[in-house]
């Protein structure tokens, strides 16, 4: 008699590591990347390679596809906690991270300003001794970068940005786990930046090149990215034979674009500047006279909070919009990270194409 594998399948009551010998015998064992993240910090997408990059989302989508779509329970993070400081305040940062590690099987603790003397009345240092014995990371949503870089040195655990004055690499993450999902890879895609130089955009110009997308920003002038990140992008883009496009024009910077993103123009602690910003970003609104410009498969992403003079919406609230997507796989991506950082867990579905 002949060994049906898809027959042997349907048969109800394998135990998990059965279901995954069938999974291998049938399909071959998943692709493997000589990658070790463990131990490892997340302030900035820099110190990141491209393999660790494609395996961060990789491990992204391995989770989402069995918790989410196959309702497996992966207790990952049982017997670990995650102190979650937030110097600002926020939404999907911090649901995505807090629920996240719960249902990984972890306990976070949420640490506002009210909460925690941090560099007040205790010092970093201190901070990051004190909460290094007692969790196993801490993810913090800081004022300052230099902050994160000082609780760093100080920490025995790993430091995860969740936000600070110069990048947000969890949010981009969160991009391209999205644009793979929607696109079926990242390789050639071209992104278009117009807005504002700040915090998001430089996180997609320390990690996109690395994927081989092509970018091109458009900012008013006054408010362009940070030189020193922009003169790595510059020898990214010519590392990895990408197109970069810097100018003042945002009809210029759509053109040809498979991606349209924006942002807030004016970010927590930015307030006082507001009329001045508006001012300055007046011409800058995505719509879809912008969108004429772009390819015909263009898509839209903003990270939210969304202000109406930023994009309208018509091209906020349209089939082509994936922010409601995006937001959603902030989940998945930080899980992704906390697993990679703090576990010796491999994805077990097959390698994605990027």
């Amino acid at each position: 008699m002949l060994f049906n594998v898809r027959n042997f399948f349907s048969i109800a009551k394998l135990t998990g590591t059965s279901k995954q010998l069938l999974r291998q015998f049938w399909y071959g064992p998943p692709a493997q990347m000589n990658v070790h993240l463990k131990g490892r910090d997340l302030l900035t997408l820099e110190n990141y390679t491209a393999d660790e990059l494609k395996y961060l989302l990789w491990m992204a989508s391995d989770l989402k596809q069995r918790i989410k779509h196959k309702g497996e329970y992966l207790p990952l993070m049982q017997g670990k906690s995650l102190a979650m400081i937030f110097e600002k305040r926020s939404t999907r940062t911090r649901l995505s991270a807090e629920t996240g590690f719960a249902l990984l099987g972890g306990h976070p603790s949420f640490l506002t300003t009210q909460d925690i003397h941090l560099g007040t009345n205790e010092s970093l240092t201190d901070t990051a001794r004190v909460l290094s014995s007692m969790t196993n990371a801490i993810l913090a949503r800081v004022y300052k970068h230099n902050d994160l870089d000082l609780m760093m040195k100080e920490a025995t655990i790993p430091i995860i940005n969740g936000l600070s004055d110069l990048y947000h690499p969890l949010q981009i993450l969160a991009d391209y786990l999205t644009l793979q999902e929607h696109y079926g890879g990242l390789n050639g895609l071209t992104i278009t930046w117009i807005g504002d130089g700040n915090n998001i955009l430089h996180s997609i110009m320390m990690s996109a090149a690395k994927l081989g997308m092509h970018l091109r920003i458009a900012t008013p002038k006054g408010f362009e990215p940070d030189l020193r990140i922009t003169k790595i992008t510059e020898q990214y883009s010519k590392e990895y034979g990408t197109k970069l496009l810097l100018t003042t024009d945002p009809l210029e910077a759509a053109d040809g674009a498979n991606v349209l993103v924006t942002d807030t123009w004016i970010s927590m602690g930015q307030e006082e500047e507001k009329k001045e910003r508006l001012k300055a970003f007046q011409g800058y609104q995505i719509t879809m006279q912008t969108a004429k410009s772009a390819a015909s498969n263009w898509t839209f992403l903003h990270c939210l909070p969304r202000k109406p003079e930023e994009v309208d919406d018509e091209v906020f609230y349209s089939p082509r919009s994936l922010v409601f997507q995006e937001a959603e796989n902030r989940k998945w991506t930080i899980m992704a990270v906390m697993v990679s950082l703090l576990t010796d867990y491999s994805p077990q579905l097959q390698k994605p194409t990027f």
